[in-house]
């Protein structure tokens, strides 16, 4: 507790720990989270737990992986925890090394821990280099690893992040082993509910929706709400509800700011359209890539068709 008034309150970010993970690598770029309270966290659950409880001020979670697709933990607690903001996006290369207690040779490893996902990406050098391994399941991609540092794991190697070298005495036995040197996790700083930041003109708008109902042409429609208003989708993810088979919520990245007149009126339609529409927030793109559209879609050509429509109604005449 800070009993000092005169000293800055510091901020507390909550992250999938321990030390040496891909979350705490996107962390590490946030630069208001530097020298502020980083709190490490066993789960996705209990990191956006402590932003609406209070324990955290924002929590950085992995929503998406350029190999496996959506994270299905973290999408779905966002669609189950109210008053919840992604107030930012950041992206990690994800690279993996192989790494044993020190003294150990890459020809003494034959079980290898390993979270399950990491295992699948690091499958083909695995195969080449350790046709005969076996594969012990872990945790985390950290916990493979610690499971060797404390004695508790009875694999003779595990797959990790690089930056566990930086804080676990283990010897490296490999590096660069996955599958996809391209291979990119996105991650997100969800805060509480807040006003989106101000359009830069490189955004993206996050949102979560649910059909109506089930009939031909549903998914269509939703999609209309975007493509009639020239808005390019980055991210289309089904989940299933859960109360019923064939209930599905749409995981949604839409390129654009809550505040363009074009995403603030497919936000409409998808009212009007929708029982329920979840609003993630508008925030910086990672990339920092400007969003291109069509002169037609510009915030102009919405005011102007509002004020058509409004003298319409009032009945002044028309040019």
């Amino acid at each position: 507790m800070n009993l000092d008034p005169d000293l800055p309150v510091r901020r507390t970010y909550s992250y999938l720990g321990p030390a040496g993970t891909f979350t705490e690598a996107a962390l590490g770029q946030v630069p208001e989270a530097r020298e502020q309270i980083w709190r490490s966290v066993r789960n996705v659950g209990e990191a956006l737990a402590d932003v609406v409880e209070g324990r955290s001020d924002a929590a950085m979670i992995a929503i998406e992986n350029s190999v496996d697709g959506g994270v299905s933990t973290a999408q779905d607690a966002l669609a189950t925890i109210p008053g919840l903001r992604i107030v930012g996006e950041y992206l990690v290369p994800v690279n993996f090394v192989l790494v044993g207690r020190p003294g150990t040779r890459l020809a003494d490893v034959s079980l290898v821990a390993a979270h399950p996902v990491a295992y699948g990406q690091c499958l083909q050098w695995l195969s080449v280099n350790l046709p005969e391994h076996a594969h012990l399941p872990a945790a985390s991609n950290v916990a493979s690893a610690v499971g060797i540092v404390d004695g508790l794991s009875e694999a003779d190697a595990a797959i990790a992040p690089p930056g566990i070298l930086e804080h676990y005495d283990l010897e490296l036995l490999a590096d660069g082993i996955g599958d996809n040197a391209r291979a990119v996790t996105r991650f997100v700083l969800v805060s509480r509910a807040v006003a989106a930041p101000a359009p830069t003109g490189a955004d993206k708008t996050s949102l979560i929706v649910e059909l109506p109902e089930e009939y031909p042409g549903a998914l269509l429609e939703l999609l209309e709400q975007f493509a009639t208003r020239g808005i390019n989708l980055s991210l289309l993810a089904s989940r299933p509800i859960g109360d019923e088979l064939g209930r599905y919520r749409f995981v949604i990245d839409a390129d654009g700011h809550i505040q363009d007149e074009r995403m603030a009126d497919a936000l409409l339609g998808l009212r009007r359209f929708s029982p329920k529409v979840i609003f993630l927030g508008s925030y910086p793109r990672a990339d920092r890539a400007i969003v291109h559209y069509s002169d037609r879609y510009a915030d102009a050509v919405f005011v102007e068709a509002r004020d058509w429509l409004r003298g319409l109604i009032s009945g002044v005449p028309e040019d």
